[in-house]
């Protein structure tokens, strides 16, 4: 089944990286570790820009000279950000990396991805590692403190993944109650489940992965996964007779495109490609292609200047 073999090829490249630093991409190559049985098919065609200037940013001048940007991912998450059977990198976050590489004027096909785990993006940033981070970043007052942010690109919210055929849960959150839950162990959205007692202690389940979590759901040992929509809605999206989003979301994840904190002349550059690709459909163009297979619709979020 294609939903399986995908839910297990991510769920062994999401466990790796929680034992490996991040490196550079190897070319591509056939059975080159990809995160996912299909192929990615045609990435979206963006149109480089030509004769691009970012004065008084150093990131932007030194990506120039190297003539290619560093860009920080993840590489778990359907439709997100993760890898083809081939090692082609897909999803969302990963157009919008190559969106805001072909907007600073630098070919989106020659990124260097580096697979950069949760709790390292502040130090990758910082550190110079990475010349920006886009993989479900979402934008708080804590993290503004060590990395700036631009966007945000897309505002997710906490939601619930259900068999198809299951509408017990339609109510979102109130319907959890005797409900088995589903999500990464210590992370914030089973935190919510249990802080606000959604459902029993005993009905919580937690593996060191969603994909762990979605096996669970497939094989009917759990009821519900619980996590961002969008990272939900890559899940759906590649098993759409299987799998759906109850879309009845219960908080805000804004999430943002991480830089380094005292770069303000990238930010508002990242900024103008951001809306530049709200007002002529680019954004929707790759939403489309990617969040979008799920079946639930979405539109460009107003941007937070500062």
């Amino acid at each position: 089944m294609r939903m399986r073999t995908l839910v297990a090829t991510v769920g062994v490249a999401a466990l790796a990286l929680t034992a490996a630093a991040c490196g550079k991409d190897e070319p591509s190559a056939s059975g080159g570790g990809g995160n996912a049985s299909d192929s990615c098919g045609d990435l979206h065609k963006f149109t480089t820009a030509s004769g691009v200037d970012v004065a008084g940013s150093p990131t932007f001048t030194k990506a120039k000279s190297r003539g290619n940007v560093v860009v920080g991912v993840k590489a778990d998450q359907p439709n997100l950000g993760y890898k083809d059977a081939s090692g082609k990198r897909c999803g969302f976050d990963i157009e919008v990396a190559r969106m805001v590489s072909a907007g600073l004027g630098l070919d989106p096909d020659k990124i260097e991805y580096k697979e950069i785990p949760s709790a390292n993006r502040e130090t990758a940033i910082a550190g110079g590692e990475i010349d920006y981070y886009v993989g479900t970043y979402s934008i708080t007052d804590k993290r503004k403190k060590q990395v700036s942010f631009a966007g945000p690109y897309f505002i997710a919210g906490q939601d619930l993944l259900v068999r198809k055929d299951d509408t017990s849960m339609d109510a979102g959150k109130t319907a959890l109650k005797g409900k088995k839950v589903c999500s990464a162990t210590g992370s914030t959205p089973i935190q919510r489940v249990k802080d606000e007692k959604l459902t029993e202690a005993s009905n919580i389940s937690e593996f060191k992965t969603y994909s762990e979590c979605v096996s669970q759901l497939l094989d009917k040992k759990t009821d519900a996964v619980t996590t961002d929509d969008a990272i939900l809605k890559g899940y759906a999206a590649n098993a759409p007779d299987e799998l759906r989003v109850v879309g009845k979301p219960f908080s805000v994840e804004k999430y943002g495109i991480g830089l380094p904190l005292t770069d303000k002349a990238l930010r508002d550059k990242v900024n103008s490609i951001l809306a530049a690709s709200a007002t002529d459909g680019t954004w929707k163009a790759i939403y489309d292609e990617t969040l979008g297979k799920s079946g639930s619709d979405s539109t460009p979020p107003p941007l937070e200047k500062y």
